[in-house]
């Protein structure tokens, strides 16, 4: 990394990019090791870390360059963290036996918690970082916020105030207000983020699988169509059966 960011026999890519042009990068690899997880691609996960790794290691480079720290201090810093967040591996705590998994998560959570409240975070939702995609945020946000009683408990009500939004969201379409409509269906998506936390689900593993459905069934459209052309020329109705046979299809295996 350091010969790529050499001002004079650098790449002259590498050279100009900031932390600010590189943040996207690390995002999209970050999705791809996800995504070579979900397919259960083992060589593709090794090389996507890879690619990973690269992109801590560029954030380090550029750190180094300004004198704030380098990849030593970042490594050092996460042990350190992982220590202080594990004391029943690492203090040898007379309660490491009796934990599972389930008392380790609530033990990580108000490690957490104590750190931040040295930090003198003004507010629960300090240091939700802005950078995650939404659909995680919202499920972060949404846990801070139950810390303190503030959450339905249940998903049930949360379906209640679904219904609530979808009313809300006929009556902004009705109005042709499109700034109420962006509005009314925000709402409407963080509703839903609530109801896969409050069953335990992940709202974008969820919504993963909903994409691989529908890419699956679309492709089976194109191939019974023949052509894109073929394809052009049918109607919706025409279309729909070809959905239909393609969501039996995968329900008989064929």
């Amino acid at each position: 990394m350091a010969r790529l960011r050499d001002p004079e026999t650098g790449c002259p890519w590498d050279v100009e990019q900031d932390f600010s042009t590189i943040a996207p990068y690390t995002i999209e690899e970050a999705y791809e090791v996800a995504d070579a997880i979900e397919q259960g691609d083992l060589d593709g996960l090794r090389d996507e870390l890879g690619d990973l790794l690269f992109q801590v290691v560029f954030h380090a480079r550029m750190a180094q360059e300004q004198g704030a720290f380098d990849f030593g201090d970042v490594v050092a810093t996460v042990c350190d963290k992982m220590r202080r967040r594990h004391p029943h591996v690492f203090a040898r705590e007379a309660h490491h036996d009796a934990m599972d998994a389930a008392d380790q998560r609530v033990a990580w959570e108000e490690h957490k918690d104590r750190e931040r409240a040295g930090d003198a975070a003004e507010s629960l939702l300090d240091h939700v970082p802005r950078g995650l995609a939404e659909l995680q945020r919202s499920v972060k946000l949404q846990k801070r916020a139950a810390k303190v009683g503030f959450d339905w408990g249940a998903p049930e009500p949360v379906l209640d105030k679904l219904a609530e939004e979808t009313d809300e969201m006929h009556e902004a379409m009705a109005s042709g207000d499109r700034t109420r409509m962006e509005d009314e269906l925000g709402d409407l998506l963080f509703v839903l983020t609530n109801l896969a936390r409050q069953l335990d689900i992940d709202p974008a593993r969820a919504l993963r699988g909903a994409n691989a459905k529908f890419e699956r069934r679309f492709r089976s459209i194109e191939r019974a169509a023949g052509s894109r052309a073929a394809l052009a020329a049918m109607s919706l109705d025409e279309m729909e059966g070809l959905w239909r046979r393609a969501k039996r299809e995968e329900g008989t295996g064929k």
